[in-house]
Parts: C-alpha cells; structure tokens; sequence
C-alpha cells in the first residue's frame, strides 16, 4: 500500500509538477489516511478499501474535531488518489466517488483598510534592509501574489519599463501581472541602491535575499511583515496573506471587474475570488453603520 503512494507522490511531482508545499499537504492527509487503514481497518492492499472504510476514516477525522475545510481537503486528496490507483489499474474500482464533501464554513480573509495599508507602505529607508522591506510589500501589494510567488521571484521576472511582472504559480503556471508606479519606483531602488549589497554571491538570480544574500524564505518574509506593522501601530492580524487580501478587495471595491481579479490572483475556479466580494459587502455594511445617522 505503501508503494502506491509512494508512486502516486512521484506522479504528483514529476508528471503534475506540483510545488513542494502542495505535496507536503498531500503527504499529510494521505500519510494519515494510509495509518488509518493499515491499523484501524487491517488493510494490506487497496483493493480491500471499502467506502465504509473511507467513511470510518473521515468520522475519525470528525472525532478529533478536524474544521469541515480540512475534512474536505482529506476527501479532494483522498479522491485524487483513488482515481490515480483507477488509471494504474491497482484496483478495480473507485470507491471514492460518491463520498460527499462537507459545506465549508467560509471565513472572510482579513484585510487592511486603504489608509493601513498606505500606514504599512510608509517605510523610512534609512538602511538597505528598509529599502528592501519597502520593495518587498509595495510590490506584493501592488501584485496580489502568493507570498511562495514573490519569495521565488528570479529578478529576470521583472520587466518593469513594460510595468509588469512574470509570474508562476501553483503547478508552475504562469501569469503576468501587472504592478504600478510605486512598487516599480520601490523595486528600481531596491536593485539599483540594496540588492549588490546584501548577495554573498553574484550569480545569485533570485529577486529577494536576506542579510546573508540567500533566497528569503517563507518565515523570514513573515517576520520583516510583523516588525513593520508592529512599528506602524497596526495591531489586527497579519499574516503573509493579508497584502494579498487587500489587494483583491481594494480593487473590487474601487469598481474592477471580478474576472480580471481572478485572472490577477490566479485562482482557476471564479468562486474561489468571489470571496472578495462577500468582504466588500461587509465592509460597505460596516461604513454604513459607522457613518449613517439612523443606522
């Protein structure tokens, strides 16, 4: 049983081409859901995976008080799987099909308003560490990318006398995206004033470096973002998804078109970005409130 995976994970990563944290989330769900077959159910092979089976597996996941979004992410990875087992002919049916996915409970993504974000945006570059922050948060904000997208930017990405970037997302798609005057005027700076200065190496391509001149990773992005907005007095929540919330809502708010936001955002599915619009209408809601005499 372990083999199939372990073939499913190869398929996943050279024919698919899915990025490492795609992968890692496969791995756990269905890493997971192996255990639970192997020792819940005594399964030795595939073929004896029943949909009861399955059923027991995600009531598990119910007992250990698992949200419906991961139940439902546990379900996509485990469908995924069997279909896979299907096409390689390791078993003789798919008893995956008719399992139902639980209605997720839709959060609405936090965001900032137009005058926090323009608070966050606000740096002093008094070094080149301030003059890269800057470069960094004007360009995620003025782009709505992933921040995996900006930290693996090449700088031969940018083609900013074009006023646009080039770049790939989740399974190596790739999208161009166009960015505005301040981030190209803060991403100019950066190159010309910062980046030779912070690489410890020249043949370095990789847009962002930290202080040692290597990649910037994930967590380090995720500190710089909570330094900055701790000085700037910002006390809501702020994850590395925050920019990329406010971008997508502040456009929609400002009168663009859902499917140009989709096409900036790269999402594939339009209901995926018709969150945003769910959040404009909170938020119109909220002024109304605030501002209206008889509300």
């Amino acid at each position: 049983m372990k083999d199939a995976l372990e073939d499913y994970f190869h398929f996943l990563r050279i024919e698919k081409g899915l990025s490492d944290n795609t992968l890692q989330s496969y791995a756990r769900d269905l890493q997971s859901y192996l255990a639970y077959m192997q020792r819940k159910e005594q399964k030795t092979n595939w073929n004896q995976v029943t949909r009861e089976n399955i059923m027991g597996f995600l009531y598990s996941l119910k007992d250990a008080n698992k949200s419906s979004a991961t139940i439902s992410r546990h379900i996509s990875s485990i469908r995924s799987f069997h279909q896979f087992l299907i096409r390689e002919q390791l078993v003789r049916k798919d008893v995956s099909i008719h399992i139902e996915t639980p209605k997720k409970e839709r959060k609405l993504p936090d965001v900032l308003s137009q005058k926090e974000i323009e608070f966050l945006l606000d740096i002093k570059e008094t070094n080149i560490l301030d003059i890269r922050n800057k470069a960094m948060l004007e360009l995620l904000y003025a782009t709505g990318i992933r921040v995996s997208e900006l930290i693996a930017l090449k700088v031969s990405d940018l083609h900013l006398t074009m006023g646009f970037v080039q770049v790939f997302g989740k399974g190596s798609k790739e999208r161009i995206v166009p960015i505005g005057d301040a981030a190209i005027k803060a991403t100019e700076k950066y190159l010309t004033a910062a980046r030779g200065k912070l690489l410890s190496d020249n043949t370095e391509s990789t847009l962002f470096v930290n202080r040692n001149g290597k990649p910037l990773s994930r967590q380090g992005f995720w500190k710089i973002l909570k330094k900055v907005a701790k000085e700037k007095g910002i006390h809501k929540t702020i994850t590395p998804h925050t920019l990329r919330h406010s971008f997508a809502t502040h456009l929609l708010e400002n009168g663009a078109d859902l499917r140009v936001v989709q096409e900036m955002l790269g999402h594939e599915d339009i209901s995926t970005t018709q969150i945003y619009t769910h959040v404009t209408k909170a938020r119109l809601k909220d002024i109304y409130n605030a501002y209206h005499p008889r509300a």
